[in-house]
């Protein structure tokens, strides 16, 4: 029975992990409003946010988190899933070094952070690398430019 049991958690997750896809500039956005109606910011902090910038504060970090694991690429247990991480937010570069510079960027908690500090960690890591540069560019491109 145990054996069962095993056999059906590991196709599950399997199928779990086959089920989730990257989500387009859209579903971000709409995911995002639903976040920061959840968790709403100052106008200054909007403002942040707007410009992809959260501050290392407790209201930014929440909508941070609370986007990231909607978008389905955190878990509070586990922490950034490097795959999807990698497939949602490589843009242009090859898979390989998106791989390499989201792994990077990864840790495992061993300090106990409360998940929103951790999820911010790992998103300030990847915002100052190629691919934060890359996003940032796709957001210009599609239209949602930079507030001043």
């Amino acid at each position: 029975m145990k054996f069962f049991l095993l056999i059906l958690a590991v196709i599950s997750r399997t199928y779990a992990e086959e089920e989730w896809r990257p989500k387009n500039a859209a579903e971000v956005n709409v995911i995002r409003q639903e976040c920061l109606k959840d968790f709403p910011l100052s106008e200054e902090e909007l403002q942040k946010v707007k410009n992809f910038e959260y501050s290392d504060e407790e209201p930014a970090r929440k909508v941070l988190l609370c986007t990231v694991k909607k978008l389905g690429v955190f878990c509070e247990r586990d922490g950034y899933n490097v795959d999807r991480v990698t497939k949602q937010f490589k843009m242009d570069l090859d898979e390989a070094e998106a791989l390499s510079i989201v792994e990077g960027c990864m840790d495992k908690n061993l300090e106990g952070s409360s998940a929103d500090v951790w999820a911010y960690r790992g998103h300030e890591c990847v915002v100052a690398s190629k691919i934060g540069e890359r996003v940032k560019a796709y957001f210009l491109k599609n239209g949602e430019k930079p507030k001043k």
